[in-house]
């Protein structure tokens, strides 16, 4: 069986958090999509082509790497892809608890489905995209928090 980890988030704008993350994964998976969640209820800042786009530069090098948007359900997403595997980042406890309940949640949906959470590198413990988002709105420089590829 192969082993597919769907990485879900709006990635308004990707991190280097985010990055990081899906580089320390490749070695677990056999194909790793990032999977970019379309939510009608938020308002974001970059338009989904721009988000796709700066993904499929990052990982262009990586065949095993693929982005792909997806509206609905993130468990409806993994059975579509015959993903088996949702990978998750955690940044703080708070992430913990968050995301313990969805993993908990997604479990009773796809019994087939495991959450895997990467602990953040610690380096990386403090971006979030809604903080890069205000740093971006504000005139700060972002260059530190986010890959190259991302330019607005």
């Amino acid at each position: 069986m192969e082993r597919i980890a769907v990485f879900p988030g709006s990635f308004d704008p990707v991190t280097l958090g985010h990055v990081s993350i899906v580089k320390r994964a490749i070695p677990l998976f056999d194909k790793i999509i990032i999977g970019i969640g379309m939510n009608s209820d938020k308002n974001h800042m970059f338009t989904l082509e721009q988000r796709i786009q700066w993904l499929a530069n990052i990982f262009s090098e990586d065949d095993t790497v693929s982005v792909e948007s997806y509206s609905g359900l993130t468990i409806r997403f993994c059975n579509q892809k015959k993903a088996n595997y949702i990978l998750r980042g955690l940044r703080t406890s708070a992430d913990f608890e968050f995301e313990r309940g969805i993993g908990q949640i997604n479990r009773k949906l796809a019994d087939g489905v495991e959450t895997v959470f990467f602990l953040t590198e610690p380096e990386y413990s403090p971006i979030s995209s809604s903080i890069v988002r205000d740093v971006i709105r504000h005139g700060g420089d972002v260059s530190g928090l986010i890959p190259k590829e991302v330019v607005y």
